[in-house]
């Protein structure tokens, strides 16, 4: 899919929450297609990191660009280019696939190499070029995904082992990186398209889980500058 829009809400889980809510919740749910995967992106900012510092200030409307894949990839797989928004909690994502050494060879040159959806690259293109972005940070980390067995719009990803690198940054390197915490912590999304089912509120509600900005390149960023570091 090229295009989408949807409501995302995150929680930030410790080891102790996660083993109480997952008994719980499993009954309800199928393993995606792409059960586990570690997820690899580069984040695009200026040299001035102004796309993160605008995003941390937590304005109505944001955006960012990034590269992704699932798992490591070689020069001739398919990689992701996205460009993400959000507005009062609505996230809006236009992406075009194309093979890693396409991606790189745009990165090199800027000629937009032949893609599934030329007009998303131009669009994406116009905007990386329009605000001097270019590769920033690498992070990565493991995710399990599922989906509600009754409605396959609603689903649910866990991520840990949140880790980022400053240099190195090409996906084909390899998913190593500094963690961001020795803490062991997940980071749980649910995405729908519309509302999140009954039965799942009710069991956050029991458990005295609720949502908790956490935006991963947000923190790490702060937690390199100096900032406050998730403990």
């Amino acid at each position: 899919m090229n295009f989408f829009q949807r409501v995302e809400q995150k929680y930030v889980l410790t080891e102790e929450e996660y083993e109480s809510l997952f008994p719980k919740i499993k009954n309800h749910l199928k393993k995606d297609i792409y059960f586990h995967s570690t997820i690899c992106n580069i984040y695009f900012d200026t040299d001035q990191n102004e796309s993160i510092i605008n995003s941390l200030e937590k304005p109505i409307f944001k955006e960012k660009v990034r590269l992704r894949s699932y798992n490591i990839p070689s020069k001739n797989d398919n990689v992701f280019l996205e460009r993400k928004g959000k507005y009062k909690g609505v996230v809006f994502k236009r992406r075009v696939e194309l093979t890693l050494k396409d991606m790189e060879q745009y990165l090199k040159t800027g000629k937009i190499p032949k893609n599934n959806n030329p007009q998303i690259m131009k669009e994406i293109d116009y905007y990386v070029k329009l605000n001097h972005l270019k590769p920033k940070l690498f992070l990565a980390y493991d995710r399990k995904s599922y989906y509600d067995k009754n409605n396959k719009d609603f689903r649910i990803t866990f991520d840990e082992n949140l880790r980022s690198r400053e240099e190195d940054l090409s996906l084909e390197v390899g998913d190593a990186g500094k963690l961001y915490s020795k803490k062991p912590f997940y980071i749980m999304e649910l995405k729908s398209l519309d509302s999140i089912p009954l039965w799942f509120t009710k069991i956050l509600s029991e458990l005295k889980i609720y949502p908790k900005s956490f935006s991963k390149y947000g923190n790490i960023y702060q937690k390199l500058k100096g900032g406050i570091e998730y403990v």
